[in-house]
C-alpha cells in the first residue's frame, strides 16, 4: 500500500499495439491502448492513478502511483507485434502493514492491537505467556487482531513486549502494566 508499481509486457518483435486489460476487486473493468504508428493513448474507465510510463529506451510500461487495496486484481497486458500476438497476466496482491498499539486495560493486563493489516498479522508475547487473541475483518478486505496477554501466575519481570509478524514487516513494542 502507498508505494509505485510497475508493470511490463513481454515484447518480441516490432509492436503494433499494445493493450491492458484490468479488472480490480473494487471496481469495474479498465482498458488502456497504445497504437504505436499513431503514437495515441486511450483508456476506458482507468482510476487516475494507473497510467502508461514511457521511458527511453524502454517499451511502455503500465505503473500504479500510490498502490492501494482497491488495485488488487488481474492486469492482462495484449501485445501484437510482427513476431505475433503475446499475452502477460499480472495477479496483483496488495500488502497492507498493520498498525500497531500496545496498551494496558482496567484490569492490568497487556492489550496489542495490530489494526488494519492485509493479510492479518500474527501476534506473540514476550515472555510467553497466557493470551487470548480475536480478529476482525473490514469491508476493504483488511484485519485487525487484538491480543490480550495475561502474566497471572508467572514469575517474570512486569514489562511485556508485544511482536506482530506481518509479510510487510515485523515490529514489537513493550510495556509495563
Amino acid at each position: 500500500v502507498g508505494t509505485s508499481s510497475v508493470l511490463t509486457c513481454p515484447l518480441k518483435g516490432n509492436i503494433t499495439m499494445l493493450t491492458w486489460k484490468i479488472t480490480t476487486k473494487a471496481g469495474g473493468p479498465c482498458t488502456l491502448g497504445y497504437r504505436v504508428d499513431k503514437n495515441v493513448t486511450h483508456r476506458t474507465a482507468c482510476s487516475d492513478n494507473i497510467n502508461w510510463t514511457f521511458r527511453a529506451g524502454l517499451p511502455p510500461a503500465l505503473e500504479i502511483q500510490q498502490v492501494g487495496i482497491a488495485q488488487e486484481g488481474n492486469y492482462c497486458c495484449e501485445v501484437v507485434s510482427t513476431e505475433g500476438n503475446f499475452h502477460k497476466t499480472y495477479r496483483l496482491t496488495v500488502l497492507a502493514p498493520p498498525r500497531l498499539s500496545l496498551a494496558c486495560d482496567e484490569q492490568g493486563s497487556a492489550v496489542c492491537e495490530a489494526a488494519v493489516g492485509k493479510p492479518p498479522a500474527q501476534l506473540s508475547w514476550v515472555p510467553e505467556g497466557s493470551s487470548t487473541a480475536q480478529e476482525k475483518s473490514h469491508d476493504n478486505g483488511t484485519v485487525t487482531v487484538l491480543s490480550k496477554f495475561s502474566a497471572c501466575g508467572t514469575n517474570v519481570t512486569n514489562v511485556t513486549t508485544c511482536m506482530v509478524s506481518h509479510p510487510a514487516g515485523n515490529w514489537s513494542q513493550s510495556i509495563a502494566c
